[in-house]
């Protein structure tokens, strides 16, 4: 493989979202990895896309819980759209930026990130997002007090899906 070849790889990984690649010619084998920092957030077009295979899989799970949950968010997430009260005002709901597998903590010992009545502050890492393997720290948008977890731990979440309401007075 000639040099150039190789640099032409690497400006194409270097422009897409393409994370490793391998290429094996008889004699010679060559990897290249792109390393991602671990606490950034990443969006990308195939996560969306894989969406239909992922939820395509496990559809009893994924249509049971929901009907259950609207009907508890969906008063609380339009409430402040309808007649918002004084302390309904201050709530900011705290919505998924992407499709995944919700968690509260880094590791099934680790203490949650956020539990209900934490001050947290904008950029603190509120929970993780996985998304076809990959970990994604979720950081907060605001500053505020956390009033309620809307989603229970390693359960799906859609785009936009509400996760937590903060009181961004608190």
């Amino acid at each position: 493989m000639e040099f150039k070849e190789i640099q032409d790889i690497l400006k194409l990984i270097n422009k897409t979202n393409l994370t490793e690649v391998e290429i094996e010619k008889k004699d010679f084998k060559i990897r290249i990895r792109k390393k991602l920092p671990e606490s950034s957030v990443i969006y990308t077009a195939p996560q969306a896309q894989a969406l239909p295979q992922v939820q395509a899989v496990p559809p009893s799970p994924v249509s049971a819980p929901p009907p259950a949950q609207p009907q508890a968010e969906a008063p609380e997430a339009e409430k402040p759209a309808e007649k918002p009260s004084s302390a309904e005002e201050n709530l900011y709901v705290f919505k998924s930026p992407m499709i995944g597998t919700f968690y509260r903590a880094g590791s099934p010992e680790s203490e949650p990130y956020v539990k209900v009545g934490d001050h947290i502050q904008k950029g603190q890492v509120v929970c993780i997002i996985e998304a076809m393997k990959l970990f994604n720290e979720i950081e907060s948008e605001v500053e505020g007090k956390v009033v309620k977890i809307l989603v229970e731990n390693a359960q799906p979440v859609e785009y936009d899906q509400p996760l937590f309401l903060i009181d961004t007075n608190g």
